[in-house]
């Protein structure tokens, strides 16, 4: 951030799509709630547990170089639970989070019809106060996530809400639209005059690419929330029916990765090297 460019983050709900992130060249590693949801088979309805998130976390930092933006929805309940979810955390190898202003259990945001109660801003604002008080690292970020757009707000309650989330001290504001197109995020950023960065969601408006972000100005970061799992979802679907229909593997065997890739990201080398000198 200190570089003062665009940052692109790529969701992850595993270390091996962690690892596949940081060898594509992406800048940092979102820890996806909704990712880790459906490699559970859940809907992302505040079922996945922060211990289970956590566990997923860490073991994505033993196994990745990158920063971490851990997408912890709510805080896991009010400002009490927010504390010690800050406190966790940042021990598991996280360099920022993202909470929302929505109520809890929270409800995904893209789903059509989908139940999106938002909190007082005044009880939002005591837990972004209570992650601020509660970091020991002054660089890890608090990212103050305003669902308003998502819930049907117009721009002007969007932004005395993320207002409001700046005095509490939010480092970030991110701004989340499910419009089909860019024009709400525009219009926001272009009306925006507060003191800290935008971050972005690009799932809902797929056309709002880098050069028209940079063209903004204040969008310093662009999260990829959930294109791991849904591009994982989709070659595991499309491969399993044509083993099926081809009553083998004999078709697909030749079109996807060499079981040695595999190995190659499992780091089995090293592995074995270690093996050959530390085992009697």
């Amino acid at each position: 951030m200190a570089e003062t460019r665009l940052l692109h983050i790529m969701a992850a709900h595993s270390p091996l799509s962690a690892i596949l992130a940081e060898e594509a060249g992406f800048d940092g590693l979102w820890a996806s709630g909704f990712e880790l949801s459906a490699l559970y088979g859940l809907p992302d309805m505040s079922l996945i547990s922060m211990t289970q998130h956590l566990d997923m976390l860490r073991a994505i930092a033993g196994r990745s170089t990158l920063p971490i933006v851990a997408d912890i929805d709510t805080g896991y309940g009010n400002a009490i639970n927010v504390i010690h979810a800050i406190s966790e955390y940042e021990r598991a190898g996280a360099s920022a989070v993202v909470i929302e202003d929505k109520t809890f259990p929270k409800v995904t945001s893209l789903v059509a019809g989908g139940r999106q109660e938002l909190l007082r801003i005044d009880e939002f604002q005591g837990k972004i106060g209570a992650a601020i008080a509660t970091r020991r690292d002054p660089d890890f970020l608090v990212i103050a996530r305003t669902e308003a757009l998502i819930a049907g707000l117009d721009e002007a309650d969007a932004l005395h809400r993320a207002e409001a989330y700046v005095k509490a001290g939010a480092d970030m504001i991110l701004i989340h639209s499910k419009k089909k197109d860019p024009s709400e995020i525009e219009s926001f950023s272009r009306a925006w005059t507060g003191s800290v960065p935008l971050v972005i969601v690009p799932n809902a408006y797929p056309d709002l690419d880098a050069e028209r972000v940079r063209a903004l100005g204040n969008i310093r970061m662009m999260i990829y929330g959930n294109y791991g799992i849904r591009a994982a979802a989709t070659a595991m679907q499309e491969t399993f029916r044509r083993i099926l229909a081809d009553g083998g593997v004999q078709n697909v065997h030749k079109d996807i990765l060499p079981v040695e890739e595999i190995f190659r990201l499992q780091k089995m080398e090293t592995i074995r090297a270690a093996e050959a000198r530390f085992l009697c």
